[in-house]
This record gives structure tokens, sequence and C-alpha cells, in this order.
């Protein structure tokens, strides 16, 4: 049984912020895979269901080691990196985010 588990935020973002959004969240997105655990993630526009007009969905899977690498950042990285984004982009995007274990094959 693996314990590898996704992290998986989904981002809407306010289309007229989008390329200064991006460019953040690629640099937000190295940083948090430097931490211990973290695999790696993957970036992807959300084309369906399309985002509302004037939004750019976005989804970003981090795989990481096991649940409680994700506990330890959830913990101890957080709630700092979420604040950077709202202090930088507050009113411009919501989050919601979701966590699944991976199923052996």
């Amino acid at each position: 049984m693996t314990d590898e588990t996704i992290y998986e935020v989904s981002l809407d973002v306010d289309a007229a912020v989008a390329a200064e959004f991006l460019l953040w969240l690629r640099a937000h997105i190295g940083e948090i895979c430097a931490l211990p655990g973290f695999l790696g993630a993957d970036l992807h526009e959300v084309g369906e269901p399309a985002p509302a007009p004037g939004r750019l969905a976005l989804c970003v899977r981090y795989h990481l080691r096991d649940a409680a690498a994700l506990e330890s950042y959830l913990r101890d990285h957080a709630p700092r990196m979420r604040a950077e984004g709202l202090a930088r982009f507050e009113g411009r995007f919501g989050a919601s985010r979701r966590v699944m274990r991976v199923l052996p094959r």
C-alpha cells in the first residue's frame, strides 16, 4: 500500500491579475516543493467546468511522500504562505482544497 498523498488546491482568479498571479504562483509552488516530503507538483488550467467570465480557473496538485508530510506543511508553513498570497491578491482570488491518498494499482 502506498502512503503517497495528493494535496489539491483549486484557484479561481480575477483575469485582470492572472499574469501577475501566475508569476507569483509558480514561485510559490517552487517554495512549497522545496519543503521536506514534497515530491513535486503539477499546475493545470481548468477548462471544464468553464470559469465564470473574467475569471481564470487553476488547479495545483502537490504530490507528497505521505500524510505526515502534509500535516507538517499545514502546521508549520501553510499559515505564513497563505497569508503572503492573501496580502498580495486579497479579494482577487478564491481557493479550495482537497486531500487524497493514492491507491495502489
